[in-house]
């Protein structure tokens, strides 16, 4: 799995960057809107995510870890492919995303090309508890934590609702320590 890339851009265009790698291999690499504004020199590093289907492998990029975990997190939710979530995240940055997310503002999203009704509403519900990891609040630690703690207790069988609620009230602040923290209350 490809989570990252360095090296020299031959070819910027908005939607993707030629990128030729220190091993002599030139990569086709998507990236948003904001990723590409942000790409000014020859010599990039950018995050990565790669996806591999049956007729393709696609390499996403980004400028910033934050707009990684948003663009992973959406194409997570059924129905949102890899070019809703980067057509997302050429609109929003994570901070207003966040707020978007959190204001559960659907006609903020239909604004996003290809995103009707029913697709942002259905994005809303699903997003519903993951507005402070994408904002980066709270500590990238913390948050990361917490996000680590959720899917892992989730993992095990716990409701999405439930796992947030009783991580909410949770003191710890390592990913080990709110998951024994959180199983303790939720086997009460």
């Amino acid at each position: 799995m490809i989570v990252g890339i360095v090296g020299r851009v031959v070819k910027k265009e908005p939607t993707h960057l030629h990128i030729l790698t220190a091993g002599g291999l030139v990569y086709e690499v998507f990236v948003s809107l904001q990723t590409s504004a942000a790409v000014k020199e020859e010599k990039v590093s950018l995050y990565a995510t790669q996806i591999v289907r049956e007729d393709a492998q696609q390499l996403y990029g980004f400028a910033d870890a934050l707009e990684k975990r948003m663009f992973d997190t959406l194409i997570k939710i059924n129905g949102v492919g890899p070019k809703v979530a980067l057509a997302i995240c050429s609109t929003f940055s994570p901070a207003t995303f966040a707020k978007v997310v959190e204001a559960k503002d659907v006609a903020m999203l239909k604004r996003v090309p290809g995103i009707g009704p029913k697709s942002a509403g259905r994005i809303l519900v699903e997003l519903a508890g993951f507005s402070v990891e994408l904002a980066g609040e709270g500590g990238a630690g913390s948050s990361q934590a917490r996000q680590e703690a959720a899917m892992a207790l989730e993992s095990l069988g716990f409701k999405k609702e439930q796992v947030e609620k009783v991580l909410s009230a949770c003191q710890e602040a390592t990913t080990e320590g709110l998951v024994k923290e959180a199983l303790k209350k939720l086997s009460r």
